[in-house]
Parts: structure tokens; sequence; C-alpha cells
């Protein structure tokens, strides 16, 4: 018997072999009032039934209160974080989270069970036990090079906990623009928010934008990661603060780049809108760098409820080793002691005096050149508990890379087109010798904008790619079960076509893929994409 098409693949799935649920207009939901209204809005948005929904009688269990043709949502507080149990039978469904993101997480794969049956919707008659393999499951967005306003965020942050990631990574600063509100420092946006790359618009977000990101990523069991991009990538301080910041570095790179892609060289105290990296650099030995600091990381810090604080560390090209040392180390000692666990990209393992508690993230190559596993090596190196590695390895799950040679949006710096496939084929505990899953954090899926202007180029470039992000970092290791290959994920994720064009999700039909459809009866069919080279 085939087993039904989840994304990502769970720890454990078992179907019967008897006959489905059905869902009517007249099902009730019952129990947890977060998890049912979750379930009813996804209900409706598939099915177009309006779902009744009602809490579990007063002490009693909702698994315990007339579950009869019922869709029953409780927490019980067993098992791992995250962790979910679902059982489908032909009388009832019971979905049961050891908290309330593994309740969330379980009404996700819910979704994706229901599908159209002859006489309305049902879901099959399955039993599943869930858990991830990894805590921290992320994407990141970046609203630096272009601009993307709060609803644009919010989609995205409705798709990716869809996909059950947990963390939203949003690179707030770089060269071309400056894109938070701070009271400490105001003209960071008065002065160096106003463009993007191409001189398209710029923007910001105000204090209550921000809270409004923060508080909608909440409700999705999601945390906000935010960072400011540390001691390179500061062109638009520039704008605001030209003492703190040193001359742009002009090597032939940076003028290979302009001379590729357009734009003119940087010049300090004008605003950048090319896509060159690594030119710029804050004054490392003035403390007015460091008071700068204090203002802008401790008003981020207030802002931002969650554990984490990026401060960035990567293409830091115009500044010297020395330098760079000196600034990492105080600069990881200053998130820390503002209550925060710093996050740096692995350059930043170089750093000799750097605070014990940060995590690395790597965007290195799945096959690491260069020393850049060494550099990530850092990290686990200091042998502290907290200090771990996030895996964002950027030919496999750098979202805005080229999914196809002839597509207008993305990139191929990171070896080339990334296939679906390519994005699917890696494991975490292999990419840096000596770091298993004990030293790794979790996955992050980052999507950069140079290319991206609106919600629907997100759309196209992040899917289908982004549940192979997501399957990396909740599911078994590849191969560890009969789901964890790439055959079972082209038929699972093709599955949830109908799904993600019912939520209005742009997806781009990638090949070697099983793409479902349906027609206006709802009948199913399945067709591959030619594979042509996908590999």
């Amino acid at each position: 018997m085939a087993l039904p098409s989840v994304v990502p693949a769970p720890a454990s799935i078992t179907s019967a072999d008897s006959a489905p649920f059905a869902v009517a207009a007249e099902t009730p939901i019952v129990g947890d009032a977060e998890a049912a209204r979750a379930l009813r809005s996804l209900v409706e948005t598939r099915t177009g039934l309006t779902l009744a929904t009602r809490p579990a009688d007063a002490g009693r269990s909702a698994a315990s209160d007339g579950t009869e043709g019922a869709i029953v949502l409780e927490v019980t507080g067993d098992g791992p974080a995250e962790s979910y149990r679902l059982a489908a039978t032909e009388a009832s469904i019971v979905v049961s989270g050891a908290d309330a993101s593994g309740l969330f997480y379980g009404v996700q794969t819910l979704g994706q069970l229901l599908s159209p049956a002859a006489l309305g919707w049902q879901v099959p008659a399955v039993t599943i036990d869930d858990a991830p393999r990894f805590g921290y499951r992320g994407v990141m967005l970046d609203v630096a090079r272009h601009f993307h306003d709060v609803a644009t965020v919010k989609a995205f942050i409705g798709r990716a906990s869809a996909l059950k990631f947990n963390a939203l990574h949003l690179h707030l600063t770089d060269d071309q623009g400056w894109r938070l509100q701070l009271e400490s420092r105001p003209l960071l946006t008065e002065k160096a928010s106003a463009t993007s790359v191409g001189g398209d618009p710029g923007g910001f977000y105000t204090h209550d934008d921000y809270r409004e990101i923060i508080d909608y990523a909440g409700a999705h069991h999601m945390l906000v990661v935010p960072e400011i991009d540390l001691p390179g990538h500061t062109h638009a301080v520039t704008l605001a603060y030209p003492e703190l910041s040193e001359e742009p570095v002009l090597s032939d790179h940076i003028r290979e780049i302009v001379r590729d892609y357009g734009g003119a060289l940087p010049v300090n105290g004008v605003a950048y809108d090319g896509m060159a990296v690594g030119f710029s650099s804050l004054k490392i030995r003035d403390e007015a760098t460091y008071a700068f600091l204090a203002d802008v990381l401790g008003e981020v810090a207030r802002l931002t409820p969650g554990p984490y604080l990026h401060i960035g560390g990567d293409e830091a090209l115009g500044t010297s080793a020395e330098d760079y040392d000196y600034f990492i180390g105080r600069v990881s000692r200053l998130a820390a002691d503002l209550g925060k666990t710093p996050v740096a990209w692995h350059e930043a393992g170089t750093a000799s005096d750097l605070d014990p508690t940060t995590v690395g993230q790597f965007w290195g190559y799945v096959e690491p050149i260069d020393g850049m596993d060494a550099k990530a090596r850092g990290f686990t190196a200091i042998g502290s508990d907290r200090a771990k590695l996030i895996l964002s390895p950027a030919d496999a799950i750098y979202l805005d890379m080229k999914f196809d040679a002839d597509s207008p949006l993305g990139l191929t710096w990171a070896r080339g087109v990334t296939t679906a496939r390519r994005a699917y084929e890696w494991d975490p505990a292999e990419v840096i010798d000596g770091v298993a899953d004990e030293q790794i954090l979790g996955v992050e899926a980052p999507l950069w904008t140079e290319t991206v202007r609106t919600l629907a180029d997100i759309d196209a470039l992040a899917f289908p790619r982004a549940a192979a992000a997501a399957e990396a970092a909740w599911s078994p290791a590849v191969g560890a079960s009969e789901l964890r290959t790439w055959d079972s994920f082209a038929t699972r994720v093709g599955a949830l076509a109908p799904l993600w064009t019912s939520q209005g999700i742009g997806f781009t039909p990638l090949e070697g893929i099983d793409w479902v459809s349906e027609d206006a009866t709802g009948t199913t069919t399945a067709a591959t994409v030619d594979a042509g080279a996908d590999a």
C-alpha cells in the first residue's frame, strides 16, 4: 500500500487497510482553540468547507470527549519538544501534540493529508508519530537588497511554518539599505533606507511593523532572528554616520562584479545599488564604532523576544584579518552581554576571542572548499554546549540560486544551477568532517534578494526547493527510511501542488517531480516534468 504524501517526511508513518475519514461540512473540530482556528482556516482554504469548532468539556481530555465523527486536537505534554501523533480512522481523527508547536505541526500534516473524494473530502486511515531531527529549522529572507513589506514577510512566514520551519532570519542591513527604524540612531532609516539593488525603491520597518512581524511569527510557532551584518556589508551606514566607515576597498573582483552586473563603484556617502560585496568596513579601532553598536544591538535585542542576535561577519574583505579578529571577539561578547546567543557566519570561527556561546552559520558548499570547513569547526572547537552550527550550504539550499539556467530570477555563483534534486540529496551530518548531529543546532535555507522584488518571485524560487530544506531539517537522515530518498520526495512534494495552488503559492514545477493536478470535479492526475539533466 502506498503511503500518503507528507512533507517533510515524518519519523514514522503507517497506513491501515481500512476506509478513510470523511470530512464534510458537519465535521466538528474539538479541543485546543488555537490549533482549531489554524485547522479551520486551512480546511476552508483547501476545500471551501467551514467546519464548526468547540472546546473539550471542562475536566476532560478532548480525545475522550465525543470523538465519533470529529477531528480532535489536544496538547498532552508527552514526548519530545515539537513532536506530535496523528491517528486517523474511519471514525475519527486525533492529533496530539507534546506542546503547542507539536500540535500546530500535526495540523499542518493533517492539511497535507486532505484529498478530494467522490462525495467530498477525506483523510486516509493512517498513524503518524513524528518529531524533528533538529531543534532549529530556519528560513532567511534578505530584506536589504530589496525591501519586502510586512504583508510579504507574513505571507512567507505562513508558507514556511506549514513546512515545519520554526525560525525566520531577517537580514535587515546591507550595503544597499538599512531596514529597521531605531530610536537610538534615527539617521539610519532617515538617510540609508531609500534604495535597493538596481535603483529600486527601498523602505524600512517601524517598531510597530517589526512587532507585527514578530507577533505573526509567534502565532505560527516561529521565532525571529534579526541580523545586523558587521563589520562588512555596512555601506549604508556611511549615508547616516560617515565618520564610522572606512573608504571602500575596490579590488579587481569588485570591478568585475560592476562590469558584469551593472551599477557604479561604491563611494562613501553615496547610496549604493549594485551587487558587489566585500568592499565596506566599519572603523574597527574607533571607540565611536562600539558606542554605535551598543546603541544598535541593544535596541534590536530589546525589540526581539527570541534568543538569537545575528551579527553577520561574512565577506569582510575590506577589513584586515587582525582587525576582523578583534572586532568579532568584541561584538560577539557585546551580543552575549545583552542576553542573546550571538550568531555569526562561518568566517567568524577564526576569531581568537569569540564568545563561547556563539552559534556559527556555515554557508559554504556541501563539499567544502578553501578551508570553509575549518573555519566552521572553530565554533564547535570552543567546547561549549551552546556553541553549535547551523548548516546553510549554498550549493544546496540557497533558495536564490537559479533553478534553471534560463530563469530570469536568481544567481549561479554557488556551483551553477541548483536543481530540486541537488537541493534534496545532501545530509547535514555529512558536510563538515567531525561535526555530527550533536554539534548541529539545525538547518537554514537563505533567500537573498538581489533579483527578488515580489512575493511571486519568492514563491518561484523557494518552492519546491524550500521543501527539500525542510526535510533536511526535520526528517531522519537521508536513507534512514523508505521515505528519505529522492524518488519518494519527488512523489510526495508533487502531491502538494493542489494544496499550494489553493493557498496561492506560485511554485515552479521543477523537473523530475511527479506534479499532481486536480480538475473541477476533484479528480487528480500526476505528470512528471521531463527530468532532463536533473541531478
